[in-house]
């Protein structure tokens, strides 16, 4: 792939494959389509072409679970350029008929369309596609493939279930794989799925291989966590924890914390396996990248965990942490009294009717929660949750009303500490908020304040130890660049190790402000590290022109990009202000989604700018990841007001600091 342009000062584009359009492309974007588009980035000067992760996700439109590491989505083939394909053009043509006038691309129907007519050229074709050495060769050569068919094959076959409940199957060896695999009843099913495969991997090398003789970068997406419902967690179940389900801590947007499902690694088996497994997704990426951005950077350093027994993630922790000991607690003269205090909900009586009531409950309701799930404390009229009671699962298991159930679920995570093991505890992230907290003295809060302090500081020496050397495998693994998408509650040593390591990390300009400062400023654009990207906007996010007329502090960020008289309304002039400042950032590459390109001229503007987003986290609908430009590639190519927009983006020099008594 094209490495010539990685230590240069450049702009890229950001875009889902599937929002792509064609004049021959079917239902949505595909990789042949990239081709095209690379075309029209090349002419507009612009030398990174960034896509989101293209795995194998199913039905499922989010691009971040994925059944695979390795396999390609077989929403992205072009079925009319298949050899084998002649005779299914009426097919085909019918397919993209019916989903050519689609605002957004209607994920799971496409995927099953596309499937289906595979399926049909298969079967129709299956003599000399089991006759083809070159497909032979090519299943021999690839190490994943076996394992991704038979697991697909399954898949299908337990209508989409999750592995765990499949019938059968859902505990395998190696051997086992193998010998299914080799089964001659399900040998049809298995080579299709190996074939679909092949013939994805010829399409997207070709695209990549285009895109490197334009001098283009082409980065991907390499999400840190596998969907626990995947071909790899599947079949190499030793490679990952699913006692803990990876997530974030609590913040300003998610006050219970975010719980993916997503099970965590366990490291110290592929450190025993010498990383063998990453190597390969590393090595499976490099086959059409030169450059990949790192989804979630901070979970090579440490991960928020929650137990599988909670929902919320109120009650996850840090994992590397440094633990708290007992002995340590009695150092700081707690008693068993001030130790079961602090690391167990206690309710009083009282509050628990009153909490029932007020969510229209009765009083029988909240006789009913104390009978089910609370043990009384001697006399007291304090009352703590009975052992069987193991977490957030439990509770909503049982036949209590609903205000019960609420009530106890909230009050389980008011706490100041969890213990993680007989003796060994870990700090709740949200402690300051505990009935156990707000009773201690100032001199008791200051003293514990000061030991969480001690132990943060121990706990971060092992994130970085573990950072640099996790990355280290990465970077050395191949000759991709590394880019890190390092957002969220950053500890000290991410940026350290990042540095040292010469890997890109993330700024996001809305987000890049010192939030501890007076008026939360915005970073200055000449602080950026030149090893950096700078972003508007990210997938997750809105678009800029969403953000500027709905969500921004507009005159405090026109103020700091120096034009203060911006109007409220987001148009191409606005937008070739604030795009401009953002090129002139100091990193060195500087990204925008297509959606925020194509505001540069009128022509190519939604009614309604919210409907331009890719994705609305905390969303569960079909709007989701099903995002496509406003018309072909080609009709956008012949805008050359666009085209001279985005080459004066790319010729912005990075802003100098100004000198001392002069203003921006």
């Amino acid at each position: 792939m094209s490495e010539n342009n990685i230590e240069k000062r450049l702009i890229g584009i950001v875009t889902p494959v599937g929002a792509l359009r064609s004049a021959d492309s079917a239902g949505c974007g595909e990789f042949l389509d990239l081709i095209e588009f690379a075309k029209l980035c090349a002419n507009m000067n612009v030398g990174l072409l960034q896509l989101l992760p293209v795995n194998d996700t199913g039905y499922e439109s989010s691009p971040y679970f994925a059944l695979t590491a390795f396999a390609l989505n077989p929403i992205y083939i072009k079925l009319s350029a298949l050899s084998e394909a002649e005779g299914f053009s009426g097919q085909i043509e019918e397919l993209r008929k019916n989903f050519e006038s689609c605002s957004r691309f209607p994920y799971e129907k496409v995927a099953r369309a596309k499937l289906s007519i595979l399926h049909d050229i298969f079967n129709a074709k299956k003599p000399e596609i089991e006759r083809s050495a070159e497909l032979k060769n090519w299943i021999e050569a690839t190490p994943w493939i076996k394992a991704y068919a038979v697991f697909r094959r399954l898949k299908e076959a337990n209508d989409l279930k999750h592995w765990r409940d499949w019938k059968a199957f859902n505990k395998i060896t190696k051997r086992e794989i193998e010998a299914l695999w080799n089964d001659s009843a399900a040998s049809k099913e298995n080579l299709f799925w190996a074939w679909v495969q092949f013939k994805l991997d010829a399409q997207f090398s070709k695209a990549a291989a285009e895109i490197a003789k334009l001098g283009i970068i082409l980065e991907g997406d390499i999400p840190i966590l596998m969907n626990e419902d995947s071909a790899d967690v599947w079949a190499h179940p030793e490679y990952f924890n699913n006692d803990f389900s990876a997530g974030a801590p609590p913040d300003m947007y998610s006050p219970a914390g975010q719980n993916w499902g997503f099970p965590i690694y366990n490291w110290p088996a592929h450190e025993e396996d010498n990383f063998s497994w990453w190597k390969m997704r590393l090595s499976v990426a490099e086959k059409y990248f030169s450059a990949y951005r790192i989804d979630h950077v901070l979970g090579f350093f440490r991960i928020w965990a929650s137990s599988r027994i909670n929902n919320t993630a109120l009650l996850g922790r840090l994992i590397p942490s440094a633990p708290i000991k007992e002995a340590e607690l009695r150092e700081l003269g707690y008693d068993d009294g001030r130790i079961r205090w602090i690391k167990f909900p206690h309710i009083p009586t009282g509050e628990l009717y009153e909490a029932v009531r007020a969510c229209g409950g009765n009083d029988d309701d909240a006789r009913a929660a104390f009978d089910a799930a609370l043990e009384r404390i001697g006399s007291e009229e304090l009352w703590l949750f009975k052992n069987e009671i193991k977490g957030e699962k439990d509770i909503c298991a049982l036949n209590l009303h609903d205000s019960a159930k609420n009530y106890l679920c909230a009050i389980w995570n008011n706490r100041m500490l969890q213990e993680i093991e007989r003796g060994l505890f870990s700090v709740v992230w949200k402690f300051r908020d505990s009935r156990a907290w707000n009773s201690f003295s100032n001199e008791e809060k200051a003293a514990f304040e000061e030991f969480i302090a001690k132990k943060n500081v121990e706990s971060e020496k092992k994130w970085e130890s573990d950072g640099k050397k996790l990355l280290g495998v990465l970077k050395d693994a191949s000759k991709m660049l590394p880019c890190a998408e390092d957002l969220g509650a950053v500890p000290g040593c991410v940026p350290r190790v990042l540095a040292k390591l010469k890997i890109p990390g993330l700024k996001v300009i809305r987000w890049a402000r010192d939030w501890w400062a007076q008026g939360q400023p915005y970073i200055p654009l000449w602080d950026y590290n030149e090893l950096s990207v700078c972003t508007p906007a990210v997938h997750d996010s809105s678009t800029l022109r969403e953000w500027w007329e709905r969500e921004a502090d507009r005159y405090a960020f026109a103020a700091f990009i120096g034009t203060p008289n911006l109007p409220d309304s987001y148009n191409p002039g606005v937008a070739r202000v604030v795009l401009k400042a953002v090129a002139s950032a100091a990193s060195r590459f500087r990204v925008f989604q297509i959606q925020d390109l194509l505001h540069l001229t009128p022509r190519w503007y939604a009614a309604d700018p919210a409907s331009e987003r890719i994705n609305v986290p905390g969303t569960v609908g079909d709007f989701n990841w099903t995002y496509r430009l406003p018309a072909a590639i080609a009709e956008i190519a012949a805008d050359e007001e666009l085209k001279t927009a985005v080459r004066e983006l790319a010729a912005v020099a990075p802003c100098a600091k100004p000198k001392k008594n002069q203003r921006r």
